[in-house]
């Protein structure tokens, strides 16, 4: 088998609770890298203990809105208890990480040892952070909704 015919995987992580053209660029990049992608979504109760509160949309719906795109070949939910599992079971070529993901990082490069596994670890660009990235559109539909609220008193 030629090596340049040779399946590349490229692993993701996130939360994917707004889809926006941040995450579409992500994507794009984790592609460009790989000849497959598996994203794997965070569950609601690691979203809450790295962010501290909730996603707005359940890790079901994450994961069918991701499905949904055309943005990865594969994309399923990380496992509650090992953040790693994932890792372990599909062995990837390339972890592809987002400009900002910093959380249960600093374990993989001890686990591809301990897994003999010689992923390269990448991390990805930002693309426009300052208008795409989920916290600020939920800040934008949370200042919006407030501002609905006191137009609706004010009537």
């Amino acid at each position: 088998m030629k090596e340049e015919s040779k399946k590349k995987l490229v692993m993701v992580f996130g939360t994917f609770d707004y889809l926006h053209a941040g995450h579409e660029n992500l994507f794009k990049q984790a592609k460009e890298l790989g000849t497959e992608v598996i994203a794997i979504i965070a569950r609601d109760k690691t979203v809450r203990t790295i962010k501290g509160a909730d996603p707005d949309h359940d890790e079901k719906t994450r994961l069918e809105n991701l499905k949904a795109t055309s943005w990865t070949e594969k994309a399923i939910l990380g496992d509650a208890k090992d953040k790693m599992k994932a890792i372990k079971i599909y062995r990837p070529d390339i972890i592809a990480l987002g400009y900002d993901q910093f959380a249960f990082t600093y374990k993989i490069n001890k686990l591809l040892l301990d897994l003999n596994l010689n992923a390269k670890i990448i991390r990805l660009k930002p693309y426009r952070p300052d208008m795409y990235k989920s916290s600020i559109i939920k800040n934008s539909l949370s200042e919006k909704k407030d501002f609905e609220v006191i137009k609706e008193a004010t009537v």
